[in-house]
């Protein structure tokens, strides 16, 4: 009887230990996941307002000021919507390309250098890429209307809320979508420079389709690959690069998945 109450004991100690231990990485996870949220969600905050910002000081109602501002040229873009010299040099001149690659290039530095910056070099680098993001998605006011605008974005975050959620609380291995969903974005990307040329509406429509698809997909599967990489072992430094990386990729798929139900359901100027 003594060796049972013995082994009970120890049993009961190595459960209650399991159970704290659960308890600790329970706790940790829900810390950096809030973390990367939290870096998302202040991404998306900047590059909105860079983006508002941007269109105010760009576009304008009045053809007197925008003559004036543009040197006597005037741009219209649509009926009462005129371009002031910055709206010229940002989406009629060369610099457009610059505008519209910065944020891609902003990408790839900060995939292959994050681990070399410290934490919080790394995190300015975010709010760079955001910030070049909202310049660049500042030229959606040129062609849809503000209404339709917020109304895409409200919908968007209802729908990245619900499918992030899923990858965060599913018990099933999303993994095997991995290659499905890269194969469907190479097929968006090389499809999209191809309408560039062609300027197809049937093939817009057939992308945006897709491509709803595709970033509803990329967001439950990026959100259960992040919470997945967390490890309670890491150093603030590591567990830090994670949460800016982790916040990356979502922060990618809500702007891609905004961009395609845009397409599909913005009423334009």
């Amino acid at each position: 009887m003594s060796t049972f109450d013995r082994n009970s004991y120890a049993r009961s100690q190595g459960y209650a230990a399991g159970r704290a231990e659960a308890g600790v990485i329970d706790q940790g996870l829900r810390a950096y996941m809030t973390k990367v949220y939290n870096l998302m969600a202040v991404g998306l905050a900047v590059t909105g307002l860079v983006a508002l910002g941007t269109a105010y000081l760009a576009i304008t109602g009045d053809a007197g000021s925008a003559a004036q501002m543009a040197g006597g040229q005037v741009a219209q873009i649509g009926q009462g919507m005129y371009l002031t010299s910055l709206g010229l040099a940002l989406y009629a001149s060369p610099l457009k390309w610059l505008v519209m690659l910065a944020p891609l290039g902003m990408v790839f530095f900060l995939s292959f250098r994050v681990q070399k910056m410290s934490v919080s070099s790394a995190q300015l680098a975010f709010w760079v890429f955001a910030a070049l993001m909202g310049l660049s998605l500042s030229s959606i006011f040129l062609v849809f209307t503000g209404q339709s605008i917020a109304r895409v974005f409200f919908i968007t975050a209802a729908s990245f809320g619900a499918l992030s959620l899923y990858g965060y609380t599913t018990k099933k291995d999303l993994s095997g979508w991995g290659s499905f969903l890269f194969m469907g974005l190479i097929g968006i990307i090389i499809a999209s420079v191809v309408n560039i040329f062609i300027a197809s509406s049937a093939m817009q429509f057939a992308i945006s389709v897709i491509g709803v698809l595709v970033f509803a997909g990329l967001t439950a599967y990026d959100t259960q690959q992040i919470k997945e990489m967390y490890y309670a072992g890491d150093d603030s430094s590591v567990s830090g690069k994670k949460a800016i990386m982790g916040a990356l990729r979502l922060y990618l798929d809500f702007i891609n998945l905004f961009m395609m139900l845009l397409q599909l359901f913005g009423n334009r100027n």
